[in-house]
């Protein structure tokens, strides 16, 4: 999601893709800012001016990169390119372009106003399709590259949140998924264009007709857990799978990590707080803690970052009725319980894993007729293996680590500022 390709008139790339998670473009959100206005924005797109989206990265080459600019005559995401090579289609679903900034989200349709602001032309742009509309066949160069049959049909899919919340049944209003991935995602689907007039969450198109979603994201979520791995180690290596054995070291400490917490802002954050400069940090260490406690900090404190979509939620009143886990996230027991304890609520956990995959699948299968709508799909083919209870005394304990863990950023923040004003100098 999010990120920008840019092709020229002979549908080769321009330059390497600026991905979802670059924060090169913290001037042209702020410059949105002043020539549109935060309030303006939301109203027109459901959403905030925030470095990870597509239209600030199409901002940053066109001031940076004019040359590249000028050759520019389609601009797309990710896997919109790869439909565009198996096929000569230039198409786009309308829940991946919410992430654009560039949708009207509650119209489901370019925003007008927001393109004649910014100049970006219109022809530039995809068509836009429902994720479950046939939008183009295999062509014969695409049968060549791939072995697929000439004219099979290619839905227009969804970005990696909404097709995983199809592949997990977040299709109605109630229903709430937290994926952990290398980000995290607690996702909501809603019936109409549910709005946080803070910009905390993201409202987005869902993948299915006449419905929206909602959604907070963790920026370093299970990321977090691999740059622990990646820097100091899985452990002694017994065969298991590295985070087994990570997860394993983890739940040999008490709940709670005996006082340590961990912020999980090593990309800068999105919910609740929208900056790109703030930092992580392990807080409240002792002589007495040990590698098993700083494990156990990383898994709460992810959990903890994902709590605060919970509190919005409740804020601008999303119900939430049932919690499904998915992810890397939904694999580990330990995490499982943290999760469920944080959130003071059962959990459940599916029985498919593949998530976005399974969920582009379900799509496919709707808009090729196996189903007449994703509702129908989903109530065959999505089920629950295990539920996971929270326990009492573990969300009380929990509830109180979450008050501390709250205070946290704000006491850091002028820090994170100063910092990076500093390394920059």
């Amino acid at each position: 999601m999010h990120g920008a390709v840019l092709v020229d008139e002979n549908n080769e790339f321009i330059r390497p893709a600026l991905i979802w998670c670059d924060q090169r473009t913290e001037d042209q959100s702020k410059e949105l800012e002043r020539t549109i206005g935060i309030d303006r924005l939301i109203q027109l797109t459901c959403n905030p001016p925030l470095t990870n989206f597509t239209l600030t990265k199409l901002l940053w080459v066109r001031e940076h990169e004019p040359n590249n600019w000028q050759r520019v005559r389609k601009v797309m995401l990710p896997k919109d390119y790869v439909r565009l090579r198996l096929s000569g289609e230039s198409a786009i679903d309308v829940a991946d372009a919410s992430g654009t900034l560039m949708l009207d989200v509650a119209h489901r349709t370019w925003s007008s106003e927001v393109l004649s602001k910014t100049g970006i032309d219109l022809k530039l742009l995809p068509r836009l399709f429902e994720s479950q509309e046939i939008c183009g066949r295999v062509s014969q160069v695409g049968a060549v590259a791939t072995g697929l049959r000439v004219g099979t049909p290619l839905v227009a899919g969804a970005g990696d949140q909404a097709a995983g919340a199809v592949g997990m049944g977040i299709t109605r209003a109630g229903v709430v998924s937290a994926t952990i991935g290398t980000s995290g995602v607690v996702f909501a689907a809603t019936d109409g264009p549910s709005l946080d007039p803070k910009g905390r969450l993201h409202t987005f198109c869902h993948a299915i007709p006449g419905r929206w979603h909602v959604m907070g994201v963790t920026q370093s979520a299970g990321l977090s857990l691999r740059w622990f791995r990646d820097r100091f180690g899985a452990g002694d290596d017994d065969g298991r799978d590295p985070y087994e054995r990570m997860s394993a070291e983890a739940a040999t400490v008490p709940a709670g990590a005996e006082g340590a917490f961990w912020a999980p802002y090593l990309m800068g954050e999105r919910t609740p707080h929208l900056d790109p400069l703030a930092r992580a940090a392990f807080v409240g260490l002792s002589a007495s803690h040990t590698r098993a406690h700083l494990i156990r900090a990383v898994l709460e404190g992810v959990a903890y970052s994902l709590k605060d979509t919970f509190s919005i939620f409740d804020e601008i009143r999303v119900p939430v009725e049932r919690i499904r886990l998915g992810g890397g996230g939904a694999r580990s027991p330990l995490w499982q319980q943290i999760q469920a304890d944080v959130y003071a609520h059962e959990v459940e956990i599916l029985k498919a894993e593949e998530g976005a995959a399974y969920g582009a699948a379900i799509l496919a299968g709707v808009g090729s007729g196996g189903w007449k709508n994703v509702d129908e799909a989903c109530d065959a083919v999505v089920s629950v293996a295990k539920r996971v209870s929270s326990s009492k005394e573990g969300s009380a304990a929990r509830r109180r680590d979450y008050q501390i863990y709250r205070r946290i950023y704000p006491a850091l923040h002028s820090i994170f500022a100063e910092n990076q004003s500093s390394s920059a100098n």
